[in-house]
């Protein structure tokens, strides 16, 4: 029987038993950037794996500034957890917050701020 459980500080857990399956990790990949960070940090806790692509190769100012501007709003999301804020609620403002102090992390947020997931569905059929 898997259990699944949601520890507020550490993020979700299966409490099956893997026996001698070594433990596993949940990853985040696929079109994530900056504005994510407050809802991947309180779904995944502080072990996952947070794989941002174009999220840190399509900063204007380059990789290196990209790899910035998500460890720092990643740093500033697990801060205002650890001090009981709602990241559901707050997160926009916790992003707008540490971008006031980190250009990288400003320059980003410009960039994705205007990236919406709009499609249809794709299961219906054609209407001929």
């Amino acid at each position: 029987m898997i259990i699944l459980k949601k520890i507020v500080l550490s993020g979700i857990f299966f409490t099956q038993d893997w026996v001698s399956m070594p433990g596993v990790i949940p990853v985040a990949s696929g079109g994530i950037h900056v504005w994510h960070m407050p809802a991947l940090t309180e779904i995944f806790g502080d072990d996952s794996v947070l794989q941002f692509g174009g999220g840190t190769l399509g900063h204007p100012w380059g990789n290196a500034p990209g790899a910035v501007a998500n460890r720092v709003a990643l740093e500033a999301c697990v801060q205002a957890r650890n001090e009981g804020r709602d990241l559901a609620r707050e997160g926009n403002e916790i992003i707008r917050a540490a971008a006031k102090w980190s250009p990288e992390l400003a320059a980003a947020c410009e960039v994705w701020k205007a990236i919406k997931f709009e499609f249809a569905p794709v299961d219906i059929p054609d209407q001929t």
